[in-house]
């Protein structure tokens, strides 16, 4: 697959942007573990252009993750050219619009899946920020605003026109947040729709080797974005991966690998992040990374209150020992 000039394997797997989760530290995890094209958390153009510090440090990428794409978004088109000039200078390699966020704050302001209620602004604005910029620019989007309005066929028709050089489609409307199944129906619409040129992207509840085989032979998307079903599960692209490659599932992760993973995502998270900040960060990772374990809530508490590096390392390396998972997941074998 291609998208401009970036070269990607066939049947890419993609890591989506997700705030407070596809920080460097996770984002090095996942592409240890195959992830071929990975985006930071989602950047708010108007942070970007008033320096603030949050919306700053999100811009840093480094080499061991390309290709790596930057994500904005906001609703006012003047903010959004500006922001994408200054992560160009960040040298990621495509600049990504964010049409698909559907959190209130964000929608209900216009930008995000707020976008499907102007989609004349939307494809005005992605035309202006093609124009002004040297980068690929793609989309990440949604079917449309609600059960009522999924004119996602016409809206990448018209993306596709403005210039972007791919598109991902999340499977759900703006009001069904992340409730439901997604419908990769219209994913596939689009991807068939004999208009479209340029790739498409499914996105949505691909938590599974089969899943994924499954969205790729019957929708014939190019690529496949995994969000959600990646955290606390980085290996789930290798997982994918040998399936797509062999057509055989890899062997269970062990408890003791698992943890292995973490210590080794929270290591990075101490590097990039602080002490501190780290810590805090990775809290949610750890309650996923070890989630089904039978008797699990007091190491847990203290997994999530602790604030001493060490002690924290020492209750990871006594999980194996204690504890037994009560579900299966699939695994990697022994990539440690």
């Amino acid at each position: 697959m291609q998208i401009a000039n970036i070269e990607l394997r066939n049947r890419p797997l993609m890591l989506a942007p997700m705030e407070d989760i596809t920080d460097p530290s996770f984002r090095y995890m996942c592409k240890k573990f195959g992830a071929d094209l990975m985006y930071t958390e989602f950047i708010s153009s108007d942070g970007l252009i008033r320096e603030g510090r949050k919306s700053v440090e999100k811009l840093d990428i480094f080499d061991y993750e390309r290709p790596v794409g930057i994500q904005l978004y906001g609703h006012v088109i003047d903010s959004m050219i500006d922001a994408a000039r200054l992560a160009e200078n960040s040298g990621p390699e495509l600049i990504d619009l964010n049409y698909g966020c559907p959190v209130k704050k964000i929608s209900n302001r216009g930008a995000g899946s707020g976008m499907f209620r102007n989609i004349p602004l939307m494809t005005d604005m992605t035309e202006q920020i093609v124009n002004n910029t040297s980068l690929p620019v793609t989309v990440k989007t949604r079917l449309g605003w609600d059960e009522n309005n999924k004119p996602i066929v016409e809206v990448a028709e018209r993306l596709q026109d403005a210039g972007i050089k791919a598109i991902t489609i999340h499977g759900r409307t703006r009001s069904q947040m992340y409730r439901g199944v997604a419908d990769w129906k219209l994913i596939g619409e689009v991807k068939n729709n004999q208009r479209m040129k340029i790739p498409v992207i499914g996105n949505g509840d691909i938590d599974s080797p089969e899943k994924a085989k499954e969205m790729f032979d019957r929708y014939g998307v190019d690529g496949i974005m995994i969000g959600r079903a990646s955290v606390g599960r980085p290996w789930i692209f290798s997982e994918i991966r040998h399936y797509l490659d062999t057509g055989e599932l890899l062997p269970p992760l062990s408890l003791h690998e698992k943890s292995q993973i973490a210590k080794e995502h929270f290591l990075k998270s101490l590097e990039r992040k602080g002490e501190k900040v780290g810590i805090l960060q990775m809290r949610r990772h750890f309650v996923a990374y070890f989630k089904g374990l039978v008797n699990f809530k007091e190491t847990r508490l203290k997994l999530l209150t602790s604030l001493d590096p060490a002690e924290i390392f020492r209750i990871i390396d006594s999980i194996p020992g204690k504890y037994r998972e009560t579900i299966s997941q699939y695994g990697t074998g022994s990539l440690i």
